[in-house]
């Protein structure tokens, strides 16, 4: 008699047959599925393959079939025909000057090698991607490369690099690219400092993003991401980081559920319920460290069900773990078992091998104090063989990292970038984050030696109770005499003997592996510090070199065509007074013009003398005890002339017996120089005026005018502190011109006197320069 499968499947009574059946027949409908979707992608490829045989013209057509044909290659995963494909599409892009289509195949090589882990090669090709978008000017592929490029350095990882290349991902968006992408970058740059354990240099990159994201509103889901991220970041942040943060300590808990309930929030409107179990299983987390066991326990059971029916494993898995760990802290060690194996077995079938671990441990414990030795020994032991998988992991990465860092081209990049770097807060956070990855695997390799002395602690002390346990149970089970008591005591007496020499063994070993490893650490971190303060000195040494310079070139420019215009005035003027024939009108005329040129050039001479001077050494000033209202008075009646011709009032308001150490010479330069430049930028029938104000111990001598003021840009290039001149002069509002070396000597003088001086950028009617020098208390 003949029975369908259903029939056969009632008459089977036994339940473990029927169980084996269903899982048969589970098997048999996955692999057919496997199997229909191997047979079309095959019949796809074999249908692409015919069609490029077919083919034989070198075109744009032929590369869009090679493009079809890779990108089908890498859904089926075979890598060496991708790179076949791969190798020659770009080929024939770059032979008919289509580089489009070489950058599409190697950036997507890229992508395919950066999600197998195949690092070096995927590092390679994102290279190939840059240099192709490069030629097609494609600045934007070219961030976006970038871009990748920093996630991949984060995952091996290379903190420093990753954020070289976020970096200039960041400064290619800033021009290219949309405020999303920025805000992206700010993003990423972020993470790397979260991942070093730095949350408030990640909070300022948190907050930038955050600023771009909320033009978008509260609608946006970069928003509740971002604020995710800084709850995380208060949430998470040590003793230190919180002092950077400037927040109190019994403020941060709050903060950071402010920002996860924002989180939550928007979670919600861009209905993303993996925003929202995140941010619901974080909020259970400071509540159960407030104390707050009730809240605590609504948000992880509301953190559970969310995710298991968005069927994010991720965040199930971590919810699961989170309520467990919250009953095992309560002593409620039956639920926590519960909980605890069920985020084990999740972990363990999606292979999240971190929470694999952290639920293997708290279920070791949790068995430990159950009475359940033989499986908190078991769960303990699978601890260790994760927690030593993850460890082998991280040295394969470490591994990689090293390779790839010896790379020839990756070093030849390497000094090609950093010969190329201007911005030296940039290279600062470069070699800190080097420094820093540096000191976090140390950090790590002295925790794995001290975790693995733990461990074997803990395996023996595990395994001691085991045998208690099952000694106990024996005993209570048969009675056994006292001659096999006596046998088993001496055997746990020998075993015991034989693990304490073993123990101090390896304590020995250890204490003398950690002792290489702290002294390779400190060998390490002074010769970094070492190379850091050098490159700082040569940066230092190369920017004051190259301003030099550029000052050295304008003296020459103006030395070669300023001084030629006053002398061929004054050869013509002297030919027309030869010739005798000129009138009294013209003669008045040239002259006042050929005046003009001379003092201009008198002028001139004068700064390049004093600016030749002060970079002399010897050069010192001479200090003395100077009554400022006189020397403002003697220099305001040398430029009165001038200030005349545009109806300017100069007005001299210090007051009489003012003071202050200064060189004579010095300071009337500086005083000149200013009060001709306020004169020169303001406009007919302004104010030029002269004040003096005392600060404890110095005196701030300030020149204002209603003149046109000066741009924040100049203002800040002039007020930081290795201003070496504009190197350009501007025409006044009369056409007046200068050198370009007036607030340079200024500049030099000042600190040649110990002094300071600085633009006010809060000044609204024009320009005023305050200069602050040392003041004789004596007079005051």
């Amino acid at each position: 008699m003949k029975y369908c499968a259903l029939g056969l499947f009632e008459k089977i009574t036994d339940p473990i047959s029927r169980r084996i059946i269903i899982i048969l027949c589970l098997c048999f409908f996955s692999f057919s599925y496997c199997f229909s979707q191997t047979q079309e992608q095959q019949k796809e490829l074999d249908n692409l393959l015919i069609l490029n045989q077919n083919n034989t013209k070198s075109d744009s057509t032929k590369l869009i079939i090679l493009t079809k044909v890779f990108r089908q290659y890498m859904k089926m995963r075979n890598f060496e025909k991708v790179d076949e494909y791969v190798d020659e599409t770009a080929q024939l892009a770059q032979k008919l000057n289509l580089r489009k289509y070489s950058f599409n195949a190697y950036y997507r090589r890229g992508l395919f090698n950066h999600g197998f882990n195949k690092y070096q090669k995927a590092e390679e090709n994102y290279f190939k991607a840059i240099t192709e978008a490069t030629a097609l000017k494609n600045l934007y592929d070219v961030a976006g490369c970038y871009l990748s490029l920093g996630a991949l350095y984060n995952e091996i990882p290379d903190y420093g690099k990753s954020l070289e290349m976020n970096q200039k991902a960041l400064d290619l968006y800033q021009k290219y690219g949309g405020e999303g992408d920025v805000a992206n970058c700010f993003t990423n740059i972020s993470e790397v400092y979260q991942e070093l354990n730095q949350q408030a240099k990640a909070l300022e990159y948190l907050k930038k993003a955050l600023k771009v994201y909320l033009k978008e509103g509260e609608k946006s889901r970069g928003t509740a991401v971002v604020n995710l991220n800084m709850g995380l970041a208060y949430f998470t942040a040590s003793k230190q980081e919180q002092l950077k943060m400037e927040i109190p300590p019994n403020q941060r808990l709050n903060i950071a559920l402010d920002y996860f309930n924002k989180s939550l929030k928007g979670g919600e409107i861009v209905e993303d319920p993996d925003i929202v179990a995140e941010s619901i299983k974080s909020i259970g987390d400071v509540y159960a460290e407030m104390g707050d066991n009730n809240l605590a326990l609504k948000s992880y059971q509301k953190a559970i069900q969310i995710s298991k029916t968005a069927d994010n494993k991720t965040n199930y898995s971590e919810s699961l773990y989170a309520l467990g760990d919250f009953y095992k802290k309560q002593k409620d060690y039956d639920n926590a078992v519960v909980l605890l194996s069920n985020s084990f077995k999740v972990s363990d079938e999606n292979k999240f091998s971190e929470n694999k671990k952290n639920s293997a441990y708290a279920l070791s414990e949790a068995y430990e104090e159950l009475g359940d030795f033989d499986r908190s020994l078991a769960y303990y032991k699978q601890y260790v063989e994760i927690k030593d998988q993850i460890f082998n992991e991280d040295k394969e990465k470490e591994i990689t990292r090293q390779q790839m860092r010896i790379d020839f081209g990756i070093k030849e990049r390497e000094y090609l970038f950093r010969q190329k770097i201007t911005d030296g807060e940039l290279q600062r956070q470069f070699l800190l984050a080097k420094q820093q990855q540096q000191l976090l695997i140390l950090r790590k390799q002295e925790l794995a030696i001290s975790d693995r002395d733990k461990d074997l602690q803990r395996i023996n002390y595990l395994t001691k109770k085991h045998e208690l346990e099952n000694a106990r149970k024996l005993q209570k089970s048969d009675s056994v005499s006292a001659q096999l008591q006596a046998i088993i005591s001496n055997k746990k007496i020998s075993s015991q003997e034989q693990q304490i020499r073993f123990d101090w063994k390896v304590k020995i070993f250890l204490t003398v592996a950690i002792t290489l490893v702290l002294l390779t650490a400190v060998i390490i971190f002074f010769n970094q510090r070492k190379t850091t303060r050098l490159n700082k000195i040569i940066n230092k040494q190369k920017r004051e070199l190259e301003q030099l310079s550029r000052v050295k070139d304008r003296i020459f420019s103006v030395v070669s065509h300023d001084m030629r215009t006053p002398v061929n005035s004054l050869i013509s003027f002297i030919q027309m007074l030869e010739e005798g024939n000129i009138e009294q009108e013209k003669l008045n005329r040239y002259a006042a013009s050929l005046k003009n040129n001379l003092t201009y050039t008198s002028t001139m001479m004068e700064n390049l003398l004093n600016w030749a001077a002060s970079q002399m050494q010897g050069f010192n000033p001479y200090l003395e005890e100077l009554n400022v209202q006189d020397t403002t008075t003697e220099v305001i009646n040398t430029l009165k002339q001038h200030a005349l011709q545009k109806n300017i009032t100069v007005k001299n308001n210090i007051e009489p017996n003012t003071f202050c150490r200064a060189d004579l010479n010095m300071l009337s330069l500086v005083l000149r120089n200013l009060i001709s430049n306020a004169i020169k930028f303001t406009p007919n029938q302004g104010t030029v005026t002269i004040d003096a104000v005392s600060v404890d111990d110095e005196l701030h001598i300030k020149v204002s005018d209603t003149g046109v003021g000066m741009s924040p840009a100049q203002i800040n290039h002039f007020n930081k502190p290795g201003y070496l001149g504009s190197g350009v002069s501007t025409l006044g509002t009369n056409k007046e011109k200068g050198t370009g070396l007036g607030l340079l000597l200024c500049r030099t003088f000042i600190s040649l006197m110990d002094g300071k001086i600085a633009v006010n950028p809060d000044y609204e009617l024009g320009s005023q320069f305050i200069i602050s020098l040392k003041r004789n208390t004596t007079y005051n």
